[in-house]
């Protein structure tokens, strides 16, 4: 559990390093962005390893209909998150919302916690929600000033349910194939 605690602060420290502390990072110069990729790769084997090998220690039992949710809030997640890809014009949520990747990694962390009932996910999870939610704080205070993009056209749109789902379903795979079954029993 340290492995995963560890790696759960390690991304969040490495995240917040810029918006924290903008001098100490500025200090750094380009050879900062490695350190900061360094960091955040390094969490990001520490919180897998950490996760991996985490004791189950039971914390509540999820109810089965929760998977039902979990799977719709995924392919949300996936919909928020890529909302934001395109180029100039958005396509909805990132049309109307600041941060849609932030957004939607929130809605992949709450969907996971969710489902799962246990510390070792409620630490990795709720963490990174935490995160998530901490780096919209910061950056709204960092840069109050935004304006909402243009909304863009079915194109974009129906690509980004395409993606969203073929990105839906490999991820399904990969569950499958680690052993972890993503679909209601």
């Amino acid at each position: 559990m340290t492995l995963l605690i560890l790696g759960v602060l390690l991304w969040i420290a490495a995240h917040y390093f810029k918006r924290v502390t903008p001098d100490a990072r500025a200090k750094l110069g380009d050879p900062g962005k490695g350190l900061v990729a360094l960091g955040i790769v390094t969490a990001l084997v520490l919180m897998i390893i950490g996760y991996r090998n985490a004791d189950f220690i039971y914390a509540w039992a999820p109810p089965s209909f929760m998977v039902h949710i979990n799977n719709t809030l995924m392919l949300l997640a996936f919909w928020v998150y890529g909302s934001s890809a395109a180029k100039g014009a958005k396509v909805w949520p990132a049309n109307k919302i600041r941060h849609p990747q932030l957004v939607g990694f929130s809605i992949w962390a709450i969907a996971h916690l969710l489902v799962n009932g246990d510390l070792a996910s409620i630490i990795l999870f709720g963490g990174l929600l935490t995160w998530a939610i901490g780096s919209i704080q910061l950056i709204n205070r960092a840069e109050p000033d935004w304006a909402a993009p243009e909304t863009a056209g079915t194109a974009p749109t129906i690509r980004l349910a395409v993606i969203s789902l073929v990105l839906f379903s490999a991820l399904a795979g990969i569950h499958v194939w680690l052993g972890v079954w993503p679909f209601p029993a």
